[in-house]
């Protein structure tokens, strides 16, 4: 019974609340780690782009080439999948199970809450697809150059659409990154008065630091101080 009950745990509420803490987490560790990489490309050219050769060397000689790599990819991918399909599935039951006893108060900060992660998790999806296609798989631009990530990585920020968007992005990102980790923690059972200023000044500190951290590419480049 109990081994069936584990089974199924993902079908229930709190099961896929957990999917989303878990996959949410790994998505703050990647983003995270990517940012950090990107402030690389203020090391130089010849710096960034060893970096980015390295991250396909990485665990050898024990793993081959891309191996690690990939694992990491697909281990993400499936995060994604799992949060979107989570978010969705309980948005979904949220909506047929509405009640209509509130306080109007805790209704516009549940609404905006929900609101905000909902649809800015949508504009980080797609914006995670065209950056995928820009900078890694190199459909979007035909200037891309596989062995040039510096060079590809100016070449597309020099574009003042392709940089707003990005850091639209970011605030979208920023906002779910708040409103994601505070629920995240609440999901994981930290969140009770004696850990609300620590993880509430956590929340904030992820909102603002990764954001930050990535703008600071696009705006370098859009003034010329990365060329």
């Amino acid at each position: 019974m109990q081994a069936t009950s584990v089974l199924t745990l993902y079908r229930t509420s709190i099961g896929k609340k957990w999917i989303m803490a878990v996959t949410g987490l790994i998505g703050i560790g990647y983003v995270a780690i990517h940012m950090y990489g990107n402030l690389k490309v203020f090391q130089g050219p010849e710096y960034f782009n060893h970096y980015a050769e390295s991250l396909r060397a990485i665990g050898a000689p024990i793993f081959m080439h891309l191996h690690l790599l990939m694992i990491a990819r697909f281990v993400l991918l499936a995060a994604i999948i799992l949060h979107v399909w989570a978010a969705v599935t309980l948005y979904r039951q949220a909506q047929s199970a509405r009640v209509q006893t509130y306080q109007m108060k805790r209704t516009v900060q549940a609404n905006y809450a929900a609101t905000t992660i909902r649809y800015g998790g949508v504009v980080i999806l797609l914006f995670i697809l065209f950056h995928l296609a820009q900078l890694t798989w190199g459909v979007v631009d035909s200037t891309f150059d596989r062995t040039n990530p510096y060079g590809n990585v100016v070449h597309a920020f020099q574009n003042p659409f392709v940089a707003i968007f990005y850091l639209i992005a970011l605030f979208a990102l920023g906002l779910h990154l708040y409103h994601g980790a505070w629920s995240m923690f609440q999901t994981l059972g930290f969140l009770n008065r004696k850990y609300d200023p620590f993880v509430r000044g956590l929340a904030i500190l992820l909102a603002l630091v990764i954001p930050i951290g990535f703008a600071a590419v696009p705006l370098a480049v859009l003034f010329g101080f990365v060329q």
